[in-house]
């Protein structure tokens, strides 16, 4: 078996990193892993690949979701040719690397505006629609520069790498498993779970310190230092560094609603995930079996299956717990003395000087006072967002197959 390489991409390309780790773009803050992998054997015929279907690995920096086993299904794939497997194996690393682009790079600015959105509880237009989100973005932009819609990226980067690095030591140092055998129980199951909230709630600090970061306005904030939400996660913990106001929360009221939405997130995506590669593998597996399938195509459906179902989970888990994430938010940015962009006009600021006791307090204010779709607002930037991931992975699968076709 190919040792998975370290950037996260396996000998056919297969990014074994789940959107729930790398996944700025809506969970910057979650942990998860992908469903199932697939894991390739050395090649029987030059030019061509083994591929195992539901055959299980554990990804790069994640923890085995919650079971399943898959079968054994063996199919030659590939593009026979000289430089065929190469090309094969770029184009399957460009795919991923397409996808990863996308998910924390291109979709940063709808992020942006999506948590300004969020915390905005001045706001008279909701934003529910991507028309009015795009007016925004480009208001913003035009004030400000570009600069505005990607900010606080790099501190997103950081915060992914301290959950990966605390889920990996505390498993390392406890009983708490963070791969689940294929013979799963209950205990195991809670066990993993424990593990996920734990995690957040250790990275809970610096998630505040980026989320700072990606909402306040570019107009009044000095240029941040790489490390700055380490430090002010850290300075949070310790009660030192930036002042705050008195309506700042205690970290432990902040802990149940943090713990809450990074578990669910992961459970719904990994149980959506689960079932989406098991339709698409069930049909895969019988357009593979005709002998009407071409090798293009064989490829297509090797590399492309993973990538949807993991869009589909991460896109059904955001719209999900898009209201408990709007109460996370608002939670994590109270007292903290942060001014935000006007997301009405696209231009001037705004103080966030909610009063929230907590959790509960919360979603009866915003229900009172903004209605059922106060819970909703910056919408219209997540169908952005996947509407933009959908047209890359299009595009990637377009100019992929292009390029089979040629050389075969």
């Amino acid at each position: 078996m190919h040792p998975r390489r370290p950037d996260g991409f396996d000998g056919l390309g297969y990014r074994g990193i789940g959107r729930d780790e790398l996944g700025p773009g809506s969970r910057p803050f979650s942990s998860g892993s992908e469903l199932g992998s697939w894991v390739t054997t050395p090649p029987d015929i030059p030019g061509s690949r083994n591929l195992h279907w539901g055959e299980k690995t554990p990804p790069y920096g994640a923890g085995t979701p919650l079971g399943g086993a898959g079968s054994n299904e063996e199919v030659n794939l590939g593009v026979a040719g000289p430089g065929a497997e190469q090309l094969n194996r770029f184009a399957g690393f460009g795919i991923g690397l397409a996808s990863l682009f996308t998910e924390n790079v291109l979709a940063h600015p709808c992020i942006v505006l999506r948590r300004q959105c969020q915390v905005n509880y001045h706001a008279r237009n909701y934003h529910l629609t991507p028309f009015s989100i795009v007016n925004i973005m480009y208001c913003i932009n035009k004030t400000q520069g570009p600069r505005a819609l990607w900010k606080g990226m790099g501190s997103t980067f950081i915060v992914q790498g301290i959950t990966l690095g605390t889920e990996g030591i505390i498993s390392e140092f406890t009983p708490l498993p963070r791969e689940l055998s294929h013979k799963w129980n209950l205990k195991q199951i809670g066990g993993h779970l424990l593990l996920k909230g734990l995690t957040h709630v250790i990275a809970m600090p610096f998630y505040s310190a980026s989320l700072i970061e990606t909402v306040q306005s570019e107009i009044i904030r000095d240029n941040p230092g790489i490390l700055d939400c380490v430090k002010e996660g850290i300075g949070r913990v310790v009660g030192l560094g930036v002042p705050h106001s008195k309506r700042l929360l205690p970290l432990m009221v902040l802990t149940f609603p943090t713990a809450l939405h990074g578990v669910l997130h992961y459970v719904i995506s990994s149980v959506v995930q689960k079932l989406v590669l098991f339709v698409l593998k069930r049909d895969n597996s019988h357009n593979l079996a005709t002998e009407s399938s071409t090798s293009v195509q064989s490829m297509l459906d090797a590399y492309f299956p993973e990538l949807i179902a993991s869009f589909a989970a991460s896109l059904c888990a955001d719209v999900m717990l898009y209201p408990l994430e709007t109460v996370l938010h608002r939670l994590h940015i109270q007292g903290t003395r942060t001014i935000i962009d006007n997301t009405d006009l696209g231009y001037e600021v705004l103080p966030i000087n909610t009063q929230y006791e907590g959790m509960k307090d919360c979603i009866n204010t915003i229900k009172r006072e903004e209605g059922v779709q106060g819970f909703y607002k910056g919408f219209g930037a997540v169908i952005i967002q996947y509407t933009l991931h959908v047209a890359v992975l299009q595009l990637t699968k377009i100019i992929y197959s292009t390029l089979l076709q040629n050389v075969s």
